[in-house]
């Protein structure tokens, strides 16, 4: 076991604007959070070249940017579950939608439209999170309603010449993903798992030696989100838990962020001068938070 890590509490940076509240059921909600009648369920930040913030509102298919000031914008509102969302280096705008499969967004517009629905005609079982390598290969988890009662959830890769590669499907509840710094391996969140697994990238494009990375324990969820620093530290957003944990390239605990209020950390991104600010979608409180980190490659943390 490790050494107990250094602790600090996020702060908000925004919240949902009442306007935008309007708390009342859905479909997802009815099978994802018991029924309840939700305001929003905020997820997938992803900022612009503008340093303007993308987030997606699951159950009511919507789409917000947030600016630097922190004040909310709906960019689209459509039929659709948008679990996810990833700005290419080109501008596009790519969403992973539980029902619909891969969509672009077209931000001017509002408007959505299919990229990729299904599989040599099979459609997905609920796609969740994505990630883009620096070669343009985009990743997504197909997690639907699998756990470790089912642990048939799928790892794809898009390439950019439009093929589709099934990397994985044995995994209880896939959800966020990254890569390590030099991309030879491919990080999942497990989340009914309560884990991290490490998918380590053949030559060939394929995966072998599939392992657990990290295992973690407690909460109402698990990991969701991941995102990686310039030096290669995994954060990782602890669902259920109210806490983001900062773990170094070879898993060691560095850090824990906590919540101000709420307990559904569940998805980040880097932003701000430096890559240094971590924000954090909040779903329960529709609240996206923040926490400025140390300058990366220096001592950061007193038990190091």
């Amino acid at each position: 076991m490790f050494a107990p890590p250094d602790s600090l509490t996020a702060e908000t940076f925004a919240e949902l604007p009442p306007p935008f509240r309007r708390p009342r059921a859905s479909p997802w909600s009815e099978a994802n959070r018991g029924g309840q009648a939700l305001h929003s369920f905020l997820e997938g930040p992803a900022f612009d070249r503008a340093g303007n913030l993308y987030v997606v509102d699951i159950p009511f298919g919507r789409v917000f940017r947030v600016s630097p000031a922190g004040s909310f914008t709906e960019v689209a509102e459509y039929d659709g579950e948008p679990n996810g969302l990833a700005i290419h280096r080109d501008g596009r705008i790519f969403i992973t939608d539980y029902r619909h499969g891969i969509l672009l967004l077209d931000a001017a517009s509002g408007t959505v439209t299919p990229l990729v629905e299904r599989r040599w005609s099979e459609r997905f079982k609920g796609v969740n999170d994505l990630f883009f390598a620096a070669n343009g290969d985009l990743y997504f988890t197909d997690q639907g309603q699998t756990g470790l009662h089912d642990p048939t959830g799928r790892v794809y890769r898009l390439t950019p010449g439009g093929r589709l590669d099934l990397l994985l499907a044995t995994v209880p509840s896939p959800n966020g993903l990254a890569m390590n710094r030099d991309e030879t391996a491919l990080l999942v969140a497990a989340t009914r798992a309560n884990a991290i697994w490490r998918l380590p990238l053949m030559p060939d494009g394929s995966t072998s030696k599939a392992g657990l990375f990290i295992q973690l324990s407690g909460g109402l969820g698990g990991p969701d989100g991941l995102a990686l620093d310039q030096v290669g530290n995994l954060a990782v957003a602890h669902a259920g838990l109210g806490t983001v944990w900062l773990f170094d390239p070879l898993g060691e605990p560095l850090l824990r962020i906590r919540a101000p209020a709420g307990l559904s950390t569940t998805n980040l991104a880097y932003g701000g001068p430096n890559r240094r600010t971590l924000y954090i979608t909040e779903s329960e409180t529709g609240s996206i938070l923040r926490a400025t980190l140390p300058i990366a490659g220096k001592p950061m943390f007193s038990h190091l």
